[in-house]
């Protein structure tokens, strides 16, 4: 069998034995309903939780209207002008508008990044910047210390408008909702804070009622408000297939009901050998970034296996701290033991593949020099079969082998009353 597993902008062709291959993990298929812009204008004439957007916003006040950065596959150039044209519908000027490109912990944008992400006609109509981690205003304290300190022109604004895609995420349950202003356009401290209780049991993928984390970014909201978001679901191919809009809460538990139903996949039982990938562009820019679908592959692999993590990392790291760690540590554990006693963000990255690297071998097929990956405790092939026919030297030619396109956005579920590595019952089509 033949297939392209997602690898920046050019995918790479594997080939694998059927006899091996116990499925490969696809996103469920599709309700009846509006795609694409009809989706999101469906969206905002029938919110949840909320009246219409444009009854909210009136003439004069300061909008900001909250996106994603380059990092992120959010489709920004085909949700804003549906956005903006809501809200000319209560006469709201342009000019009383910005659009705010939220950064988190990530490096800004070119301004040709910038015009890619608005779409030509909004960039020429209204402000785009990027969010300030070097100027934010103190708006609180959540009630476990995070201090809610959020880019100025946010912090300032009128209103404010959230936008964003919702996907699994590994230790805030999903990505989209509240995300959008913590970390989205806070500063590195504030990130931090939050992001500590990613040690905690319950802060895991899927999971949203108490989880430590969710519930304080989502609790800076009572000190930053959120007006309205729009969040949508992509398919694997980056369009939009469902998009909600209304309150930062109903709608968006509204659209990770809508996401499970998509992709979270029972497997049966575990593989010997996972195929993780991203999906390529945008989302394996970095390994800051590429390291989400490895947290969904753990899932999938039984103890003992190999995860083969397939991402083109072309700008490497993509953070220094996260780099720094992993430059520093002599073991997996230890980064574990140094996270327990010393969260900084950009370790975390280094702790969180180090807790897979305890249970399963990691190959990473990268772009990176090979000395990179050797410093991650992971071993490094630059093309997937090569990496596959490694796993197979080592697991033996009769190994079990799940493959996931879109490792970032599915949630395998095993079965755990089934032994570990049996192949019957895992089907995924």
């Amino acid at each position: 069998m033949r297939l392209d597993i997602g690898f920046g902008t050019r995918p790479q062709v594997l080939e694998i034995p059927e006899g091996n291959l116990m499925g490969v993990l696809l996103p469920g298929g599709l309700p009846s309903g509006p795609l694409g812009v009809d989706a999101l204008k469906n969206a905002l004439e029938n919110p949840i939780g909320s009246g219409r957007l444009a009854d909210l916003v009136r003439p004069e006040e300061r909008v900001v209207i909250v996106t994603s950065d380059v990092t992120r596959p959010v489709p920004s150039a085909k949700i804003l002008p549906v956005l903006l044209d809501e809200l000319r519908r209560n006469k709201i000027k342009m000019t009383d508008v910005t659009v705010v490109f939220a950064l988190g912990s990530h490096r800004g944008h070119t301004e040709d990044e910038r015009v890619r992400l608005a779409g030509e006609s909004v960039f020429e109509c209204v402000r785009c910047i990027d969010s300030d981690p070097g100027d934010c205003v103190n708006m609180g304290r959540t009630a476990s210390g995070t201090p809610v300190d959020i880019t100025r022109v946010v912090a300032g604004a009128d209103r404010r408008i959230c936008v964003g895609n919702i996907e699994y995420h590994y230790f805030a349950g999903y990505s989209g909702g509240a995300k959008a202003i913590m970390p989205g356009v806070s500063n590195r401290s504030a990130i931090q804070a939050n992001h500590s209780r990613m040690v905690h049991p319950r802060a895991r993928t899927g999971l949203l009622e108490g989880n430590p984390v969710r519930e304080d970014l989502e609790e800076a909201i009572r000190h930053c408000p959120i007006d309205f978001i729009v969040n949508v679901i992509l398919d694997d191919k980056k369009e939009i297939v469902h998009a909600v809009a209304g309150d930062y809460i109903k709608a968006h538990r509204a659209g990770c009901r809508f996401l499970d139903g998509l992709y979270r996949k029972d497997i049966g039982s575990r593989a010997d050998i996972v195929i993780a990938s991203q999906g390529g562009a945008p989302k394996d820019l970095n390994l800051y970034q590429t390291q989400k679908a490895l947290d969904n592959a753990k899932h999938a692999v039984r103890d003992g296996g190999i995860i083969i993590l397939v991402g083109a990392c072309q700008e490497g790291f993509g953070e220094s701290t996260f780099e720094r760690w992993m430059g520093e540590a002599d073991s997996p554990r230890s980064l574990i033991e140094r996270i327990q006693r010393d969260f900084q963000l950009g370790g975390h990255k280094a702790a969180s593949i180090a807790l897979v690297l305890e249970k399963a071998e990691i190959s990473l097929v990268s772009e990176m020099p090979a000395r990179s990956v050797e410093k991650t405790f992971m071993r490094p092939f630059g093309n997937v079969q090569n990496a596959l026919e490694a796993a197979f030297e080592k697991l033996g030619k009769d190994a079990s082998v799940l493959i996931m396109p879109s490792a970032g956005s599915v949630l395998p579920v095993a079965d755990e009353r089934e032994s570990e590595g049996k192949r019957e019952g895992a089907i995924i089509q």
